[in-house]
């Protein structure tokens, strides 16, 4: 790669246009060439729509919309020259669209359960450990296999040799530039892509009801070679001449917009949900038990897990159990596991390790004498310990694939802000220094990081490293408590739901 080109060079501002293509909202944000975020950002919420029967679904044209709507307000606002346009765009996403180009179907949500009953077929029909160490990715619902043997039962009109299945980043660029590829990245997250090869996974496709010619050509982070159609032409004149990069997967983005560049940081998301995440260079190995692997690029794979309870754990209880108003206070003088209860916090199932879609919240231990503080403190603890479990497996990878295991973990998401306690509860369950990123718009920034790098304007995304604030270092004495604790949390999800360690 060449020399990066110094910011001084610049006469005039230039910037980034970075989408952040949420499952709540879609936004766009500006970064000047040092990573900054520059003014507010645009933003457009909207809501999934829920079935009964478990569908998460959401009309693609309608998003596609209001994501126009928000480069229209960032383009209009923006000083100097938009040299690119990245997009983070959320993971594992499918649709079905016509030769014509438009939608036939919803877009259905990686939470969108309704594909369940198409896992044991699949794990009839291919051999699901061979197929996870190919493609990163579990027999589950969040992934394509199961939705299009599901879809091909329910909704067969849509199997049509012209059909094409995407993600919506791939729409959007269809709808943009009346042609769609996918980036590695992207592809990665579907469940039918082969992470060593690169390339869609044969053995995979050989038993799903589509061929590759239904698939998107996959790429690689480069622009798109074409021009923006007439209409968007007029519509944002000042963006004919950027490059225009293929959108990557949200959670890679947030590792690298949090600063998890590479093997010597964990990122740790805590949102409703959340997830740990690391980047690895050149990681050749199959995906770790328990655990996924998928793309930034062809150098850079991010491996790790998603846990389907965090903040959500914290909001339940908060909703449902009388707490007193001095609740942190109460829970900040409690010691570590005193109240004598093991939680398994699985209020909506769980994804890693155990990829059980039917785990349930258990409470365990409760007397009479038990305390709804009690109860918060001990559901704080419990998924902490979760977090803690594949933190675990993944800096066992990192270590097994010869790199140094990651002493430092960056916290991002909002939901440890809501608490100093649990802040300090996930560092000692962790036992290590946790640090909280200060990027705001961490998936936005990743993805604008990676066109700068594409851009030559930096040599490598670890150039410009993100904010973090004071850490949080463990107590020696309640790092010792909590692997106690997680052996009794193992233990009562062994006698419950199986082997702690099943990726199935």
């Amino acid at each position: 790669m060449s020399q990066a080109t110094p910011h001084s060079a610049f006469r005039t501002p230039h910037s980034i246009l970075a989408l952040d293509i949420g499952t709540s909202s879609t936004r766009a944000l500006l970064f000047d060439l040092h990573g900054d975020k520059i003014g507010d950002a645009a933003q457009k919420p909207y809501d999934q729509t829920t079935t009964p029967d478990g569908g998460v679904e959401t009309d693609a044209d309608a998003l596609l919309e209001l994501t126009c709507a928000c480069i229209d307000e960032l383009s209009a606002r923006a000083q100097g020259e938009i040299l690119a346009v990245a997009a983070s765009c959320f993971w594992h996403s499918l649709l079905a669209v016509d030769e014509s180009g438009n939608a036939l179907s919803p877009l259905y949500s990686w939470a969108d359960n309704r594909a369940a009953p198409w896992i044991a077929p699949l794990c009839a029909t291919l051999d699901k450990d061979a197929a996870h160490a190919r493609t990163g990715c579990v027999f589950h619902t969040s992934y394509w296999p199961a939705k299009l043997l599901w879809l091909h039962h329910t909704r067969p009109e849509l199997f049509g040799p012209d059909t094409r299945w995407m993600s919506f980043g791939e729409y959007l660029e269809l709808k943009l530039f009346g042609a769609a590829r996918v980036s590695l990245s992207m592809a990665s997250g579907t469940g039918i892509f082969h992470q060593a090869k690169c390339d869609w996974d044969d053995e995979t496709l050989a038993a799903l009801p589509i061929e590759r010619e239904n698939l998107s050509p996959l790429c690689e982070f480069v622009p798109h070679s074409g021009v923006l159609l007439d209409v968007f032409k007029a519509r944002w004149p000042r963006l004919i001449e950027s490059k225009w990069f293929p959108a990557l997967g949200d959670g890679a983005c947030s590792n690298v917009g949090s600063g998890g560049t590479d093997a010597t940081k964990l990122v740790l998301n805590v949102g409703t949900s959340g997830a740990v995440r690391v980047v690895l260079e050149n990681y050749d190995a199959p995906a770790p038990r328990g655990l996924w692997r998928y793309r930034l690029d062809r150098r850079r794979s991010v491996m790790g897990g998603a846990l389907s309870n965090g903040g959500s754990v914290f909001a339940w209880v908060k909703a449902n159990f009388n707490l007193p108003e001095n609740v942190e206070e109460l829970i900040s003088g409690m010691p570590s596991d005193s109240h004598g209860l093991v939680v398994l916090p699985f209020l909506a199932g769980e994804r890693s390790p155990l990829w059980n879609a039917d785990a349930r919240f258990v409470l365990a231990g409760a007397s009479l004498d038990t305390t709804a503080a009690d109860i918060l403190r001990a559901c704080l603890e419990s998924v902490s310990l979760r977090f803690a479990a594949v933190a675990a497996l993944v800096r066992r990878a990192v270590e097994e694939n010869g790199d140094a295991a990651p002493q430092e973990i960056i916290a991002s998401g909002g939901a440890l802000g809501k608490s100093a306690c649990w802040k300090q509860i996930m560092a000692d369950a962790l036992g290590t220094d946790l640090g909280e990123s200060q990027e705001s718009e961490a998936s936005a920034r990743g993805a604008a990081l990676m066109a700068l790098e594409a851009c030559e304007i930096i040599s490598d995304i670890a150039d410009l490293p993100a904010q973090v604030g004071e850490k949080v270092r463990p107590n020696a004495a309640s790092v010792s408590v909590f692997q106690r604790a997680r052996e009794r949390q193992n233990h009562l999800i062994e006698k419950l739901l199986g082997d702690p360690l099943t990726a199935h």
